[in-house]
C-alpha cells in the first residue's frame, strides 16, 4: 500500500491545505505540524458554549465540538479550502475525527440520522456544494449512521450573519428552514452538523422545526466553535 502511495503522490502530490506543503506517505489531508496547531476545545469549553448559545431556548439538547476557531489561523485556511475551493476530502477526514473523538457521547445519544444544515438553493449553486454533507459523510463511515440531507429545505434566503449580533441572528434565521417530509424524523435522535458554529441561531432554528415535526431530541455537532 505505501508503494501504491508513493507512486500516486509522484504523479498526483498532495499538499496541506494550510501551509501548502507536500503531505508525506503518513500524512492523509492536513500536516502533523498545521494539525498540531489547532486549539482543541475541552468539556469545560463545550459546557461554556452549550450554555451560552443552546440552554436557554431548550432546543438543541447537547452540543459537541471538536475545535475552537481561531481568526488567521491553520484551521480557518483548511475550513476555507472545504467551503470555498471544493477539497471534500477536508470534509470527510474532520467528520471522521469528530466521531472517533465523540463516539461514546454520540453513541449515548442514541443518534438515528445526521442532518447537515443545509445551505439554501442559491447558495449552493453559487458554491456547487454543502461542505457539510462532506463532514456528515465522515461521521457516518466511523458511525454507521445515515444521512438525511434530503429531508430538510432551506426556504428562505438569509442575509450573511457575519455582522450581525445574536438578537439579530436569530430574527434573520426566523422560518428559514421546513420539511419535505417530516415523518421520517418522528421519535427519532437527530444530530445537526455544521462546520463552525458561531451563536448558535442558524443550528437553533433548525433544530426546532425538526421538533416541532415530532423528532424525540435533537443535537449539534461542529468542527469548531467561534466565539
Amino acid at each position: 500500500m505505501s508503494q501504491l502511495i508513493n507512486f500516486l503522490d509522484f504523479f498526483l502530490p498532495r499538499f496541506c491545505p494550510a501551509c501548502k506543503t507536500k503531505l508525506s506517505i503518513k500524512e492523509k489531508v492536513i500536516c502533523d505540524s498545521c494539525y498540531s496547531k489547532f486549539l482543541r476545545s475541552d468539556e469545560e469549553r463545550i459546557r461554556h458554549e452549550y450554555e451560552r448559545k443552546f440552554s436557554d431556548e431548550k432546543i438543541i439538547g447537547g452540543f459537541i465540538s471538536l475545535f475552537v476557531f481561531e481568526k488567521d489561523k491553520e484551521l480557518q485556511d483548511v475550513i476555507h479550502e472545504l467551503k470555498y475551493n471544493g477539497k471534500f476530502s477536508i470534509g470527510t477526514f474532520l467528520g471522521k475525527v469528530l466521531a472517533d473523538a465523540y463516539k461514546e457521547k454520540l453513541n449515548d445519544w442514541g443518534i438515528e440520522f445526521i442532518v447537515p444544515i443545509p445551505l439554501h438553493r442559491l447558495k449552493r449553486a453559487e458554491r456547487g456544494y454543502n461542505q457539510s454533507d462532506f463532514i456528515a459523510r465522515g461521521i457516518k463511515s466511523v458511525l454507521n449512521i445515515p444521512v438525511a440531507n434530503k429531508i430538510i429545505k432551506r426556504i428562505r434566503f438569509t442575509e450573511t450573519q457575519t455582522n450581525l449580533n445574536l438578537s439579530d441572528r436569530k430574527v434573520n434565521m426566523k422560518d428559514a428552514f421546513s420539511f419535505r417530509n417530516n415523518k421520517i424524523f418522528r421519535g427519532k435522535n437527530i444530530l445537526l452538523i455544521d462546520d463552525v458554529i458561531t451563536t448558535g441561531a442558524t443550528t437553533s432554528e433548525c433544530g426546532r422545526i425538526i421538533l416541532e415535526g415530532g423528532a424525540a431530541n435533537v443535537y449539534a455537532a461542529s468542527v469548531a466553535i467561534a466565539d
